[in-house]
C-alpha cells in the first residue's frame, strides 16, 4: 500500500470515529437534556448551548460561506475565460467585467437561505398549529414578564425545532462531504495530514453542538443517534470519492455543481443559525453577558481554526 493511500484511509477512520464519539456524547448522557434540568444545571446547559451557537456562527461565516464564495468565484472566472477564448471579439471587455463583478456567490447563498424559508413557510401553511410554543417556552417567557426582565422574544416553537435541526444536519452533511473530498484529493502526505487535522479541529466541536441541538429539539434518542451516524459517514464518503477521483486521474474536484451546492448549504446553515440556534439561546433573560461571552468564545475558536483550515 502506498504511504499516501494509507494516510488517507487513516484520515477516513479518524473522521468517522471523532464524529461518532463527539456527536453521541450529548445523546447518550441524560445530563445534557435541558427539559429536566433546574438551577445551576440548567444554566450550565444554557451556556453550553451558547458556545455551540458561537461555533455554528463561526462555522457559517469563517468556513462554509468563505469556501462557497471562493469556489463559486473560481468557477465563474473559469467559465468567463472559456467563453472569452471561444468567442473572442464577440464580447467587449466591459461585458466580461460586468459578469465577473456580479455577486453570484452571495446570490446563491441567499437562495439557500430563502429555500429553507420557503419550505418552513409551506410547512406552517399546511399545519398552522406548528406555530404554537411548548410548555417550557411559555414558562420561560411568563417568568421573564413577571420579573420585568428584557427578553429577545419567544423561542422558536418546539414543532419547528426538529425541522430546523434536520436542515442543520443536511447542510452540515453537504459541507462534510466536500471537506472529505478535499482530503481525498490531496497529492502529498503532508498536505493530507495538515488538512485532516484542520478538519478534525473544528469538526468535533461542531458535531457535539449538533448532538446537543438534536437533544434540545426533542428528537428521540434512536432517531438522534441515527442522524449522527448518517452525518458521521459523510466525511468518509467524501474521502472515498476523492480517492476514486484521484485514482481515475479525473479533474474537476471542485466543479460548478459542488460550488453551487456548497453555496446553498451555507445559506441554509445561516438560516438555521440566525432563526433557530441564536434566538433559542438568547431568549432567556438570565446572565446576558455570560451568554455573550460564550457565543463569542465559540466564534473565536472557529476563527482561530480558520487560520489553518
Amino acid at each position: 500500500m502506498e504511504p499516501l493511500l494509507g494516510v488517507k484511509i487513516g484520515c477516513l477512520f479518524a473522521l468517522l470515529a471523532l464524529t461518532l464519539v463527539c456527536g453521541l456524547i450529548p445523546i447518550c448522557f441524560k445530563w445534557f437534556q435541558i427539559e429536566g434540568a433546574t438551577g445551576r444545571h440548567r444554566r450550565v446547559l444554557s451556556l453550553l448551548g451558547c458556545i455551540s451557537a458561537g461555533v455554528f456562527l463561526g462555522a457559517g461565516f469563517m468556513h462554509m460561506t468563505v469556501e462557497a464564495l471562493e469556489g463559486i468565484e473560481a468557477e465563474i472566472q473559469k467559465f468567463v475565460m472559456q467563453n472569452r477564448t471561444e468567442s473572442e471579439g464577440n464580447f467587449s471587455d466591459d461585458v466580461s467585467s460586468d459578469h465577473m463583478n456580479y455577486p453570484y456567490g452571495e446570490l446563491i447563498i441567499s437562495l439557500g437561505f430563502f429555500l429553507v424559508f420557503l419550505l418552513e413557510s409551506l410547512a406552517l401553511q399546511c399545519h398552522p398549529g406548528a406555530a404554537g410554543g411548548s410548555k417550557v417556552q411559555e414558562e420561560e417567557c411568563s417568568e421573564a414578564h413577571v420579573l420585568g426582565l428584557h427578553s429577545h422574544g419567544s423561542l422558536p416553537s418546539s414543532s419547528r425545532s426538529p425541522f430546523r435541526a434536520l436542515i442543520l444536519l443536511l447542510s452540515l452533511s453537504f459541507h462534510s462531504v466536500f471537506e472529505g473530498l478535499a482530503v481525498g484529493l490531496q497529492t502529498t502526505v503532508v498536505a493530507t495530514v495538515q488538512l485532516c487535522v484542520a478538519v478534525l479541529a473544528h469538526k468535533g466541536l461542531v458535531v457535539f453542538g449538533v448532538g446537543l441541538r438534536l437533544v434540545q429539539a426533542g428528537t428521540g434518542t434512536r432517531r438522534a443517534a441515527l442522524s449522527i451516524l448518517s452525518f458521521a459517514l459523510m466525511s468518509p464518503l467524501g474521502v472515498a470519492i476523492g480517492l476514486a477521483v484521484a485514482a481515475g486521474d479525473s479533474e474537476g474536484g471542485r466543479g460548478l455543481a459542488q460550488a453551487v451546492l456548497e453555496g446553498v448549504a451555507a445559506g441554509t446553515f445561516l438560516y438555521v443559525t440566525f432563526l433557530e440556534v441564536l434566538p433559542r439561546e438568547l431568549a432567556g433573560p438570565e446572565a446576558p453577558l455570560a451568554k455573550w461571552g460564550c457565543v463569542a468564545a465559540g466564534f473565536a475558536f472557529m476563527a482561530f481554526v480558520a487560520l489553518w483550515a
